[in-house]
């Protein structure tokens, strides 16, 4: 599905309460949580000991860090919306994040999100802030991996 596309501020505002997504599916490979691991620093057995967690992980194997599918969202957003008209943007921080569900080594997502809020940003050549909740699904699975509500800048 291609990305809902918004022209500046006013269209930016326009996206509040819109369905945006699903992005396309991404696999999650057990060279991906290696790399994971290695880039913070967290290698827990449950993420990068195959064996061990195949043996004793109630998971059943090893599970992406939850930070990993967090960190999806640079990769996956811009599959669901395309905001044009703006110099610049920045991720300007998280109002909340949760992991309801683990992600499987193996398995695949994907993310859908609702824009929740836009304001204006004052200050400087302004812009918008849109708050956005985010949810990234496993397929196959009953409950979401992650569900985050993030703040997005656009500026002008």
């Amino acid at each position: 599905m291609p990305p809902t596309i918004a022209e500046g501020v006013e269209g930016a505002k326009a996206l509040v309460g819109v369905p945006l997504g699903p992005s396309g599916w991404e696999e999650i490979t057990q060279e991906r949580v290696n790399l994971f691991a290695d880039a913070t620093g967290d290698h827990q057995w449950i993420h990068v000991d195959v064996e061990r967690a195949k043996a004793e992980s109630p998971f059943g194997g090893p599970i992406a860090h939850g930070y990993l599918t967090l960190s999806l969202l640079p990769q996956l957003l811009p599959q669901l919306v395309e905001i044009r008209g703006f110099a610049l943007g920045v991720n300007y921080g998280a109002d909340k994040v949760r992991f309801p569900a683990p992600v499987p080594v193996g398995s695949r997502v994907r993310a859908g999100a609702v824009v929740d809020e836009v304001t204006d940003v004052t200050g400087g050549s302004g812009g918008v802030q849109l708050r956005i909740t985010v949810t990234i699904e496993v397929e196959g699975g009953s409950k979401p991996a992650l569900v985050a509500t993030v703040l997005l800048r656009r500026y002008l």
